[in-house]
């Protein structure tokens, strides 16, 4: 019983210590971020990196959510006869929930592991340390052009993944299915509040946007300069990504209501 209490107790201080340390290094990116020179030239070819590379399974990924959504929704709303409010369903479900919270899932899983496992190789070959040598700051340097990248690129694949959602939904409910394409765009176009609904949606996308750039860029920097260690800082990465993804939605909807 005590060796449990004290395997309890050393898993909570490193636990605490590991947010101290994710705190002091998101401190690092946004004290860099305000740092001459600014990093025009990397931080759009990290933008295409992670940004335009990711277009394809996330437009892809779109199509087939909203088309699961509008089979979905259809054989739930016929049974009340409800079907003209189909457009409403698969709308208010891409835009408060699936389509910021997938699209962060895809994008941790595709860029944000990525990253890691660039930056952990650039730690085990020593470019970092390198970089330190000729007196430029790795974080400003290498770290702040990605994070500040996944920050800019989550809203805009995000509303990409909605958009395509919407359009997989319309083709299965209206062309398949046979609702009514005017119902459709009329009950999506009333159900749908810019405040309520487009607002908390970039607002989800950036929260995301910016705890997946600083778990990626984090996971990457500290990892063990090993080939075994830049894969267990990836599969971190993913993990506690992913669950970080979750458990902040949960947390958004149910303090902010958004």
């Amino acid at each position: 019983m005590v060796n449990a209490i004290q395997e309890l107790g050393a898993k909570t201080t490193r636990f605490i210590e590991e947010l101290g340390r994710i705190a002091v290094f998101t401190w690092l990116i946004v004290r860099a971020v305000f740092r001459p020179p600014p990093r025009i030239r990397p931080f759009i070819d990290e933008v295409f990196k992670v940004g335009v590379m990711s277009l394809v399974i996330i437009c892809v990924s779109g199509v087939a959510v909203g088309a699961v959504l509008g089979l979905q929704g259809y054989n739930t709303l016929v049974r009340f006869g409800a079907t003209e409010s189909l457009g409403a369903a698969v709308g208010l479900v891409l835009f408060r929930e699936l389509g910021p919270v997938l699209t962060a899932l895809l994008f941790i899983g595709r860029a944000g592991s990525s990253t890691t496992a660039e930056i952990g190789t650039m730690v085990a070959t020593e470019q970092l340390d390198g970089l330190r040598m000729m007196a430029v700051d790795p974080i400003h340097y290498v770290i702040t052009p990605k994070a500040l990248a996944m920050l800019f690129v989550m809203p805009l694949l995000s509303s990409l993944f909605i958009l395509f959602g919407l359009g997989g939904g319309y083709l299965v409910g209206a062309q398949l299915m046979g609702v009514d394409p005017g119902s459709y765009i009329s009950s999506l176009q009333n159900a749908i509040v810019f405040k309520d609904d487009i607002l908390s949606s970039l607002i989800k996308a950036l929260t995301f946007g910016c705890m997946v750039g600083v778990i990626s860029t984090f996971e990457g920097y500290s990892s063990a300069p090993t080939s075994s260690g830049v894969s267990r800082a990836t599969t971190a990465s993913v993990v506690v990504g992913s669950v970080s993804v979750l458990i902040v939605d949960y947390l958004l909807t149910a303090l902010m209501g958004v």
